[in-house]
């Protein structure tokens, strides 16, 4: 069964106080991207990779791989306003029936290639794997009145990438309308009547949003 990731990476830099978009700082003499894309290519060299970039970013992310000689084989596309518009972008250049495709914040670098075998493997087997590290702190449900109460927290999980699926559940998800609901992919494939399957994460797969992460 042919597999696809699509490696989202749209970020402004903002939260990361910095000029540079945080997919292109660099970590350890590589781009953020690079790492992550690196990983993914270390999975498989058969898996299909497509990079989903803002316009504006596209001769960056041309001069960064010319500097630091990366040049694994990856399509890449124009993303869209939203994460949602950004991954079905993605996936409109998968002309396939079937297969499995995944899903990856591009600012994810240390996932591990355990991590991304497990997610197909259980997508083959299940239609969907969802990658979820259990909450280490206390939850409170805060609700509009500023009143909260107290979550069980074993039952709390926080979700990661990448999120592997079926390619035809998940092109029956994504041509649906986009809803404010949509936080993950998971979301959309659930919104669409797909059962969602939960698989282990990594509290090392952390996503680099801020200096803090960075360092």
């Amino acid at each position: 069964m042919t597999q696809y990731a699509i490696i989202v990476a749209g970020g402004s830099g903002s939260r990361m106080q910095s000029m540079m978009p945080k997919q292109f700082l660099l970590l350890n003499e590589k781009p953020i991207l690079q790492h992550t894309l690196e990983q993914f290519w270390a999975y498989s060299p058969e898996l299909q990779l497509i990079l989903v970039l803002p316009a504006r970013d596209l001769a960056t992310w041309t001069d960064l791989c010319i500097e630091h000689n990366f040049d694994a084989p990856v399509q890449t596309v124009v993303g869209g306003a939203t994460r949602f518009q950004s991954v079905r972008n993605g996936l409109a250049v998968i002309d396939a029936p079937e297969g499995l495709v995944a899903v990856h914040d591009g600012v994810r670098p240390f996932v591990s290639i355990q991590i991304i075998q497990n997610g197909f493997e259980t997508a083959a087997r299940l239609g969907s794997a969802v990658t979820c590290v259990p909450t280490k702190d206390s939850v409170r449900l805060v609700s509009a009145d500023g009143r909260s109460e107290a979550v069980d927290r074993s039952r709390v999980r926080l979700m990661q990438t990448p999120q592997t699926f079926r390619l035809d559940w998940f092109r029956q998800a994504f041509a649906g309308d986009e809803q404010p609901f949509f936080t993950d992919c998971a979301s959309v494939l659930e919104h669409a009547g797909f059962p969602i399957t939960l698989i282990d994460g990594d509290y090392a797969n952390i996503k680099i949003t801020t200096p803090d992460d960075l360092r």
